[in-house]
């Protein structure tokens, strides 16, 4: 067999990491199977995977022993600098790495030049770590993730370091939204499907006049507001959202949304769906104007009108709920005020006059059979799943108390994931670090 010089260069390479060249050998075995215990595929890769960690540690451990090097014969040039050892270390996804790192004294200052170079901290998490520390942060509890991260990674890492990793990058990615500018969207003579709702959020807060932190705890449930915004016939939303601020920040919020979806100001069209909160509706018609309308989720008056039955059809309550809800989705609306009126009491609260109030408060938001006719959703299923996705999932847990500010931050950096920006975040991370 020819030996070429690129093979020699190679063998030498190796022959300087002994360590490295011992772990290519028994890559090499796995492959062979030379011991003859890896017969089956699954255990095959279990070995190359604990093989390949192995590697991992042992390269990042070489590289920065060869780093300490290189600085070592960079400061020796300069006579006035004196040295000595200190311990280095950080995490990363193949276990923490350690090096003897020198320190420099200039005079009364200290230079680390090893670890500045390489944008080191001691005791620190690398850049991939600190992704997958956020990326289970983000969908798991806290408390969760260290049995995750050993499962899958094979390293061990405390609570308190995951949670201020995980809420450190949502601290930015809340910061940069907040910042970014929105341009409004291009897609002219598209329909829209937008839906807002709120959700119940459990939040702690503590009071300023407590002298003792720890009992001067207040909970208590507060909303945060969801929206959505996608083209008709896609079922890929973008979502907005916000947990400060009151019923103005969620409508610039749904417009917001609606511009990174593409709704073009002018020429676009928004079909909004809601719960038949007045201020739903009332952020429509500031936020879009002549280019939308508001739509009642259908579903929800029909909760009224199955309560209605009850006491205007005890007979056959189904029979009649039917018929209205026919008559409704015919915009026969005042059919179904007539059926109600026998039963309507002005002096009393009961089912039927709810319902008849409800209905008389927002005739001009029950066109049914337009939105049929078109394709158009006549329900807000959509949000109320989204709600349990994006929010409940991870903010909505039990025995699980938040901070205001952290409910803010968690919910920009849930949002950040549904949108699908979550790789273009880290390719920003990387960019600034380098």
């Amino acid at each position: 067999m020819l030996v070429t010089d690129r093979d020699l260069m190679w063998l030498e390479r190796l022959n300087r990491h002994p360590i490295l060249r011992a772990r290519m050998e028994s890559l090499l075995c796995v492959v062979e199977d030379a011991a003859g215990d890896l017969e089956k595929a699954d255990a095959a890769e279990r070995r190359v995977i604990e093989e390949l960690r192995q590697m991992g540690n042992e390269a990042l451990a070489a590289w920065a022993e060869r780093g300490v090097e290189k600085s070592v014969a960079a400061a020796r040039v300069e006579p006035k600098l004196r040295s000595t050892g200190k311990k280095l270390y950080w995490h990363t996804t193949f276990g923490q790495i350690d090096v003897v790192e020198p320190v420099w004294r200039n005079g009364t200052r200290i230079e680390r030049r090893f670890s500045t170079r390489a944008g080191i901290r001691c005791r620190g998490s690398s850049q991939p770590l600190q992704r997958v520390m956020s990326d289970f942060g983000a969908d798991s509890a806290f408390g969760r993730v260290p049995d995750k991260l050993k499962e899958h990674y094979g390293i061990e890492m405390p609570v308190s370091t995951i949670q201020r990793i995980t809420e450190h990058h949502a601290q930015i990615i809340c910061e940069q939204e907040a910042k970014r500018e929105i341009v409004a969207g291009t897609m002219a003579g598209v329909t829209f499907i937008g839906e807002m709702d709120g959700s119940m959020v459990p939040v702690v807060e503590v009071s300023s006049d407590a002298k003792d932190k720890r009992k001067g705890k207040c909970l208590a449930w507060k909303e945060a507001r969801l929206n959505l915004v996608h083209p008709k016939g896609s079922v890929t939303p973008t979502f907005g959202g916000h947990f400060a601020g009151g019923v103005e920040e969620s409508g610039r919020q749904w417009w917001r949304c609606a511009a990174k979806a593409g709704f073009a100001p002018g020429s676009s069209y928004l079909h909004a769906v809601g719960d038949g909160a007045p201020w739903i509706a009332m952020q429509e018609e500031i936020q879009f104007g002549a280019q939308g309308t508001y739509l009642v989720d259908f579903f929800h008056i029909c909760d009224y009108l199955v309560e209605a039955s009850k006491v205007c059809a005890t007979d056959d309550p189904r029979a009649w709920l039917e018929e209205q809800k026919s008559r409704l989705k015919a915009n026969q609306s005042d059919a179904v005020l007539a059926a109600l009126a026998p039963f309507v009491k002005a002096d009393r609260e009961d089912p039927a006059t709810t319902c008849d109030r409800y209905i008389r408060n927002r005739r001009d938001q029950l066109d049914y059979q337009g939105a049929i006719k078109q394709g158009l959703p006549i329900g807000s299923g959509e949000i109320e799943s989204a709600h349990r996705d994006v929010i409940q999932e991870r903010i909505k847990l039990p025995g699980a108390w938040w901070s205001p500010n952290h409910i803010e931050t968690m919910l920009a950096l849930r949002l950040n994931r549904a949108n699908r920006e979550w790789d273009a975040y880290w390719r920003g991370v990387e960019k600034k670090a380098a």
